[in-house]
């Protein structure tokens, strides 16, 4: 009795052994695999070495394990243990290199897309809608959130609706995103990349001045092109802007306000190897992952992550906006990458400035209300706040904000009295 239950505790701790060197010959091979593609940017090189590497530990682990037991046991041990690890190997593998099929679904249709091309080969869709009645000599450009979030048929709808009050409105996906063009070399994605393209935007529509309405991370763009060219820039709309404090991380938080259900199928849809993988070369070399997995592949899957979280840019109740597509992975995934290097924090910058300035934030917005007081350093600048509102609050209020936008431009009264207070209102969801 004492033998048998020798051996069943043997293969016990042999079983976990055994598991334990999966591990480590996954986090080996993979080390190795991140090592290499900061050097190559080829993924048979990358790919085949950390491969090569995985294999080393796991036959070194077996043979080690094998020392342990007696020569019949050892011998049913390399068929039947080394066996089991082989086939884990294997499968593990395959889920690396056998690529993510997902649908790509085209973004929601609008009428009237052109194309602006650039003077380097990208083009950007947009959408125009002329002003009516006395047309207005400065034009206004949407600037949509994300990087690589963009909803041009939503956005037009809704700021569209200014051309009614006389105003030329223009809203375009960005570069990287919806139906503009992708980078070859996704390095290239940058608040700096999007500002430039704003200045030849602006020239292309022939504008000596153009105001500006930005959404989370276009509000950044917004600052961005105001510090770059004040002359521009009429007035500016900052909306659930970014933050400019390139050390203020409040942008993570927005799925710690998902239900535990949101969260497991989320996370159910990022917890494939491939697609960690991915995110981790990107981390480490942008050109080496797009080599590894291009925008066909993991556009629809973040189309699909993003649709599953939505729901934590709204307050609590409040049913999300349609789903998009047409998004871009990394558009997105770059600028956080350590190897970029962060925008300069523009605060000081725009505390020189002449342009007026509107911010307007919601109580649900999972973003800091720090964030939003940077923009008020601008000197002709106010914030508005809104109850019960989100991260999206031109979806969730369109009629109450597009109200707060027209007065503002046409400098008259806001029907919201601006809130002066150096703290965030006692019922302010996200953090100071």
């Amino acid at each position: 009795m004492v033998r048998r239950g020798g051996s069943a505790w043997r293969a016990v701790w042999m079983s976990i052994a055994l598991v334990v060197l999966f591990l480590v010959c996954v986090a080996a091979g993979g080390g190795v695999t991140l090592a290499l593609a900061g050097v190559s940017a080829r993924p048979w090189l990358f790919l085949s070495g950390g491969l090569l590497v995985l294999v080393a530990v796991a036959a070194g682990g077996v043979w080690l394990l094998a020392r342990s037991l007696d020569p019949t046991r050892r011998r049913r041990f390399w068929t039947w243990g080394g066996g089991a690890l082989a086939v884990g190997l294997a499968l593990f593998a395959a889920s690396v290199v056998v690529p993510v099929t997902d649908p790509r679904i085209p973004p929601a249709t609008v009428a009237g897309v052109g194309y602006w091309q650039l003077p380097n080969g990208d083009r950007l869709a947009y959408t125009h809608r002329e002003a009516r009645g006395t047309r207005r000599d400065t034009p206004v450009i949407f600037l949509h959130g994300g990087p690589g979030v963009p909803d041009l048929a939503g956005d037009t709808e809704i700021f569209g609706r200014l051309a009614a009050d006389g105003y030329d409105v223009y809203v375009y996906d960005q570069v990287g995103s919806g139906r503009s063009s992708r980078l070859a070399d996704p390095s290239g994605y940058s608040v700096g990349r999007d500002v430039a393209d704003l200045e030849v935007i602006r020239t292309r529509i022939g504008a000596p001045r153009v105001i500006l309405i930005g959404h989370s991370y276009g509000a950044t763009v917004a600052a961005g092109y105001l510090v770059a060219h004040p002359e521009r820039v009429a007035k500016a709309v900052f909306s659930s802007p970014g933050a400019l404090d390139p050390a203020d991380r409040s942008d993570e938080s927005m799925t710690s306000r998902l239900t535990p259900e949101e969260k497991r199928r989320l996370y159910a849809a990022v917890a494939r190897p491939r697609l960690l993988l991915a995110y981790a070369l990107t981390q480490v070399s942008p050109r080496a992952a797009y080599a590894f997995a291009g925008d066909a592949e993991l556009d629809p899957r973040f189309d699909l992550t993003y649709n599953l979280s939505r729901s934590g840019v709204h307050c609590e109740g409040h049913p999300p906006a349609p789903a998009l597509h047409g998004l871009g992975y990394y558009a997105i995934q770059v600028p956080q990458s350590p190897r970029t290097t962060p925008p300069p924090d523009l605060t000081k910058q725009l505390a020189g400035l002449a342009t007026p300035g509107l911010v307007i934030k919601g109580s649900c917005d999972y973003l800091s209300w720090s964030s939003a007081r940077a923009y008020l350093t601008l000197p002709d600048s106010r914030l508005v706040y809104l109850p019960r509102t989100g991260h999206n609050g031109y979806q969730e209020q369109p009629a109450r904000f597009l109200a707060i936008v027209r007065a503002f431009l046409a400098g008259q009264d806001l029907p919201v009295a601006p809130y002066a207070g150096p703290h965030p209102p006692a019922d302010f969801e996200g953090s100071p």
